[in-house]
């Protein structure tokens, strides 16, 4: 995909994701989508799913394609059912460089999701710089032991299992990259994971795509604990840096392009009182990096 400020972000199309994350637009920013059971987790659809309809409803109504998400936080208030939800999107403020506008998801009269979402043309010509460490000179991090993270083609892949995956497993395909294996409560194991992750129909890799990846992979802190337990999300934060940087072609070999493919790592480095906060990015299959990701979420 290219990186450049048109490059529109679709309300619809042909996967399975663009259709379960599609709106219908009503008039007067108000849309409508529909809750699929096929992103379900534990007891209810997986935040960043919910996310990526609320952005999407978000870009529909600004309907500008140089203007594409900066930033987007969400706060979810309660977890909606399969179905039918309405989104009310208000355009808060537009200015020549920067539109907000806020988001209302809510399902049966109730709110379910609140969101606050940035905007903006891409600006040349200003300071670029990119500091981010890579000990291995990749672009992307080293594993705890200082090796460089092996290309996801070298890394098996684990069949889902219908009978134990969460519906959303399917969905994706994950290659682990480092962290222990959850719930074994290895001595010396911490809260920091990371791996290999694709949408298994794999739409271009937009900011829609990568909120949904935002809260894809598997909370860090399993890989940390001896036993399980649930971590639903209070708020979502994901600061958008840009497109992958290698474009699609054509498939170069059954599982598809590496521009599909992005690395992902989270930790969560503190839990107490009964939350923890859970850090992350999200970068291409070059080492470029395409989000920054950050939520709180309740430990039960």
């Amino acid at each position: 995909m290219t990186d450049t400020a048109t490059s529109p972000i679709r309300t619809d199309g042909g996967t399975e994701f663009e259709s379960d994350t599609a709106v219908e637009a009503l008039g007067d920013g108000r849309f409508r989508a529909r809750i699929s059971t096929a992103w379900w987790i534990v007891m209810g659809p997986n935040g960043g799913y919910v996310a990526a309809i609320v952005l999407r409803a978000a870009v529909a109504a600004v309907a500008d394609p140089a203007r594409r998400p900066l930033s987007a936080t969400f706060h979810y208030l309660r977890p909606p059912a399969e179905g039918e939800v309405d989104l009310d999107v208000t355009v808060e403020r537009s200015g020549r460089g920067v539109t907000n506008v806020s988001v209302r998801m809510s399902q049966g009269g109730k709110l379910i999701v609140l969101a606050l979402v940035a905007l903006g043309t891409r600006r040349d010509g200003t300071l670029e710089f990119d500091e981010v460490d890579s000990p291995t000179g990749s672009g992307l991090p080293a594993r705890p032991d200082g090796s460089s993270i092996p290309h996801w083609s070298e890394i098996p892949a684990r069949p889902v299992d219908p009978e134990r995956d969460i519906p959303m497993r399917s969905r994706y395909d994950m290659r682990w990259g480092f962290g222990s294996v959850p719930f074994s409560g290895e001595p010396g194991s911490s809260a920091d994971t990371g791996g290999w992750l694709r949408l298994k129909q794999s739409p271009p890799v937009d900011e829609v795509v990568l909120v949904a990846m935002a809260d894809a992979w598997m909370p860090p802190i399993f890989s940390r604990v001896d036993h399980q337990l649930a971590v639903p999300t209070v708020d979502l934060t994901v600061h958008f840096r840009g497109r992958p940087a290698d474009p699609p072609g054509p498939p170069s070999g059954p599982e598809g392009p590496d521009a599909a493919w992005c690395f992902v790592r989270f930790s969560s480095p503190v839990s107490r009182g009964g939350y923890l906060v859970e850090h992350g990015s999200v970068w291409d299959s070059t080492g470029r990096l395409l989000a920054d990701v950050r939520q709180l979420a309740v430990v039960l």
